[in-house]
């Protein structure tokens, strides 16, 4: 594939990617747009890991570790698609989306406002960065190919299972 039709897989799949993950934060992975509004909650925590203390003062490390790996994506995309932006350059649109969701969450009413969650979700994003400029060394020219492949397999896979989510909850 010529490195223009690479550009048009991955500019997709970012979208997919956007699509889910908005489901996921802001919709909580709910099918019926309903329950979602029905449970209204507005809540901002500035301080953080405040959130993220679990009843027996250990931090849950669960929420946190999923917020970091669930922006990984985001990171790497952004690099395929802006391969020519240092670090700082990647990291403000991956920063800005997480600013974006947690805002929505708080205007919406739909969840807590947490800066644990843009820290989370920042560092996921970074980390993703970095994981392709590794890849990029080790894959040269056939990163974003490889990235491209890996990334539709995971996303077929992925719709598999949130069909079979949105059946069972039919």
């Amino acid at each position: 594939m010529n490195n223009r039709k690479q550009q048009n897989v991955t500019k997709v799949m970012f979208i997919i990617y956007l699509i889910v993950l908005t489901w996921i934060i802001l919709f909580k992975m709910q099918i019926h747009i309903t329950e979602i509004f029905q449970a209204r909650y507005r809540n901002v925590n500035l301080v953080p890991f405040q959130g993220s203390l679990a009843t027996n003062k250990m931090t849950a490390f669960k929420e946190i570790i999923m917020n970091v790996i669930i922006f990984v994506p985001y990171g790497v995309y952004i690099s395929m698609l802006k391969e020519n932006w240092n670090i700082l350059k990647k990291t403000a649109p991956i920063f800005l989306t997480s600013l974006a969701y947690e805002s929505l969450q708080y205007i919406l009413s739909i969840g807590a406002s947490d800066i644990t969650d843009l820290i989370g979700n920042t560092l996921g994003g970074i980390s993703g960065v970095v994981l392709f400029l590794l890849l990029s060394k080790v894959l040269k020219d056939n990163t974003i190919k490889v990235i491209n492949i890996l990334a539709l397999i995971g996303t077929v896979f992925m719709a598999g299972l949130l069909g079979m989510l949105v059946i069972a909850n039919l």
